[in-house]
This record gives C-alpha cells, sequence and structure tokens, in this order.
C-alpha cells in the first residue's frame, strides 16, 4: 500500500467548536503515544491506554487493519462491523467506511509479547506478526484428544492426562506394549464414534491409542492409531506397531504417532494408522462371524541416532 503522510490522517471528526489545533494535537496522541515510531514500544512498557486503544470494544479482542471508525472516532474491528449492522455501538451512529489510519499506524509501531508468554514463550513479535505465530506457537494450549465428545479443554499435557483420567474415565497404562482385545456384539452396527481410547506412559511421554469404527464408502471399517502427546517435531522421534491377527493370518502397521496438535478426526480421515475392512476383522474374529472379536497388540519404541553410523536404531523399552 502507498505510504501516506502522517500529517493527513484523521481519526477524529470536525465538529463544531474544535480548533484545527486540537484535531491536530488529537491525533498526535494517537499516532505516537510515547514518542516517535523510533521509540518502539517493547513488552514491558506498553501501557494500558494503548493495549485498551487496540482492543474491539464489542469482541475485546485485539483490531487489525482495516480499523474501522464512526464519525465520532469511536473504533471497532472489522469482523464486529457487520456484526453490529454497521451501527456505531458506543454511540449508534451510522459507521459508513472511514478507516482510522492512525490507529493502525500505532499498531504498526508497537512489539509486543507473545500471548502464551505466561506458559513460557519467550518471542516478542512486531504487532502485526503476533497473530500469526500464535496460531502456530509451540508453547499454545494443548486441545483435548478425546474424541468420544466434542471437549472443549485445552491445557498443558499434565493437566490433560489428569482430565482424561478424571473427567473421561480413560484407562491408564504404563509400559511400551500393549495386548487388547475389542469385542462388539453387532459389527453390522457402525457409529462415528471412537470405541476405545487408551493411553500409555513410557519413554517420559504419553501417548493415545485410539481404536474406533467409522462408515468408509459403503462399508464400515475399523482402525486403529497412535497419538503423541506432544508437538509434531517430539514425534518424530518415535515410532510403534500394530498387529491384528487370526485364523493364521495377521495384519502389520508401523509408523510415527501423530501429535495431538492434529485432530482425532484429520488422523482419522487421512488413513495414517492400521485398517481392518469388515470382512477381514470378521475373518480374524472367527467362529460365526456374528460378533466381532479383535486382539491388537503393539509396541513403541524410540528411535536413537547411531552416533558413528548416522542411523536410528529403536530403543525398546523392557
Amino acid at each position: 500500500m502507498e505510504e501516506m503522510e502522517m500529517d493527513s490522517v484523521e481519526c477524529v471528526s470536525l465538529m463544531d467548536g474544535v480548533e484545527d489545533e486540537e484535531i491536530q494535537s488529537s491525533i498526535a496522541s494517537h499516532q505516537y503515544p510515547l514518542g516517535k515510531p523510533n521509540n518502539i514500544l517493547s513488552a514491558g512498557n506498553v501501557p494500558t491506554s494503548v493495549h485498551e486503544l487496540l482492543e474491539c470494544p464489542v469482541c475485546t479482542n485485539s483490531m487489525y487493519p482495516p480499523i474501522h471508525q464512526c464519525h465520532n472516532g469511536h473504533t471497532l474491528c472489522s469482523t464486529c462491523k457487520t456484526r453490529v449492522h454497521n451501527r456505531c455501538p458506543t454511540c449508534r451512529q451510522e459507521l459508513g467506511d472511514i478507516r482510522c489510519l492512525a490507529l493502525e499506524k500505532v499498531a504498526e509501531s508497537l512489539e509486543l509479547p507473545c500471548k502464551y508468554f505466561s506458559l513460557g514463550c519467550p518471542e516478542i513479535f512486531p504487532y502485526y506478526s503476533k497473530l500469526k505465530h500464535e496460531t502456530l506457537c509451540n508453547f499454545r494450549p494443548y486441545s483435548c484428544p478425546y474424541a468420544g465428545s466434542e471437549c472443549s479443554v485445552t491445557g498443558d499435557i499434565p493437566y490433560l492426562v489428569t482430565h482424561l483420567r478424571d473427567d473421561h474415565k480413560v484407562d491408564m497404562h504404563t509400559g511400551c506394549t500393549f495386548n487388547h482385545r475389542y469385542v462388539k456384539s453387532n459389527p453390522r452396527e457402525v457409529e462415528n464414534a471412537t470405541w476405545m481410547l487408551t493411553v500409555f506412559h513410557c519413554f517420559g511421554q504419553y501417548f493415545c491409542l485410539h481404536f474406533e469404527a467409522f462408515q468408509l464408502g459403503v462399508a464400515p471399517v475399523y482402525m486403529a492409531f497412535l497419538r503423541f502427546m506432544g508437538d509434531e517435531t517430539d514425534a518424530r522421534n518415535y515410532s510403534y506397531s500394530l498387529e491384528v491377527g487370526g485364523n493364521g493370518r495377521k495384519l502389520i502397521w508401523e509408523g510415527t504417532p501423530r501429535s495431538i496438535r492434529d485432530s482425532h478426526r484429520k488422523v482419522r480421515d487421512s488413513h495414517d494408522g492400521l485398517i481392518i475392512q469388515r470382512n477381514m476383522a470378521l475373518f480374524f474374529s472367527g467362529g460365526d462371524r456374528k460378533e466381532l472379536k479383535l486382539r491388537v497388540t503393539g509396541r513403541i519404541w524410540k528411535e536413537q541416532q547411531n552416533p558413528d553410523g548416522g542411523v536410528c536404531i529403536p530403543n525398546l523399552c523392557s
């Protein structure tokens, strides 16, 4: 966008009885509340008044261009402008299409800490870069990995482990091997719901083992996969295997656990796990094929770098 001379920016309306000098003084105070632009505001000295100036009075979120204002100078964000039906929420005057360019210039001069600084993020960003960082910040809270309900709980890993155990009554196991049996009396009735979630603690980390049925095309399938309770970078340090079989046959899957940053549905819909077609599952179950009886076994291991050969070797827990 073409650079605009600051003297031509007006963020207040011309009203009777207001002198030009007063208007220019008001503009200057909005433009540079703590001095010229080369005195960039740091994380520790941004005054509350500046935060208030950039806070939308409707949604209370930080405002980003275009920042709108009414004829009386009251501001709000572009999202809320449509929500209030083009009426100023403060004075009820019609908003029109007036931009508060001076306030947008104020925002450009700021450097602010990430909103997750209390969770450990040390980064400081220009105002307009801060929002993008926060959507990907490694310190942002995790969402609850339980897939059996639309759980909105967020928090760090220790908090979510306690939440899964106490609120969702999830089974907790210690160790890196597992052996589970899944039984369903009527395998032809399939709902898009998780059958089971089990949490494993090994190598000082937590892993979520999912097993569920869902419709794929015209027939149901059964799927098992592992998610890592942490970020994707750390998840790549681990591998896992899953095995299911019966009647002298077996299927084996090996892969890398997905981070719980990826939603349960995203992992499931990408088919990143052990998938068993219904006919195969019933064959593994044996008997009259009217009841599903699957035994899924597996293990988790940590990949270690071999300092001599430069290749990864598995570190198996006992």
